[in-house]
């Protein structure tokens, strides 16, 4: 392989890495925002017409397992009106993605939950993601989604109306 041939090539591995990063953190942003204003039709573009997602562990029984883009869409939606959460937050670390050919990669995240739910429940939560994707007519998908928890806890309320302390500028 000539040297531009091989730097097209790395372009090219950046340029999917990214793509799959964005297409990950746009499903989160929309997860994070559950509600009857969620744009159903772009969450379900950002996967599969045949995609799976699924829980394992603990998770297997909270959340089971969907295939097919409709039923995904339809249990997400499940949380959005009403809206299951009052405070929902996804951070992700530790991301591990390799593009394993021009039309697939792989992805992995820690994940780490902090959720205060509409009955005023509160928890933390962290959970090892593993995530394909596949490209389709040229866009990034998930393919599979599969979220394993790692722990649950319960916490108190994760926003109150406290004052937030900053230095006295008087002092």
């Amino acid at each position: 392989m000539n040297e531009m041939a091989l730097l097209a090539r790395r372009v090219a591995l950046l340029e999917a890495e990214v793509a799959v990063r964005r297409v990950a953190m746009r499903y989160f942003r929309l997860c994070d925002t559950l509600g009857p204003e969620t744009p159903f039709d772009e969450l379900g573009d950002l996967f599969a017409a045949d995609a799976v997602w699924e829980g394992r562990g603990r998770y297997r029984k909270a959340f089971g397992r969907h295939e097919g883009r409709d039923a995904i869409v339809a249990m997400l939606a499940s949380y959005a009106d009403p809206p299951h959460f009052a405070l929902n937050a996804h951070y992700l670390s530790s991301e591990v993605i390799e593009v394993t050919g021009d039309d697939r990669a792989t992805a992995g995240w820690m994940m780490l939950q902090v959720s205060t739910y509409r009955d005023g429940r509160s928890d933390l939560r962290s959970a090892a993601l593993t995530l394909d994707f596949q490209r389709q007519d040229g866009v990034w998908r998930i393919a599979r989604f599969v979220t394993e928890n790692i722990f649950s806890r319960d916490v108190g309320p994760w926003n109150d109306e406290a004052p937030i302390s900053v230095p006295d500028a008087s002092e």
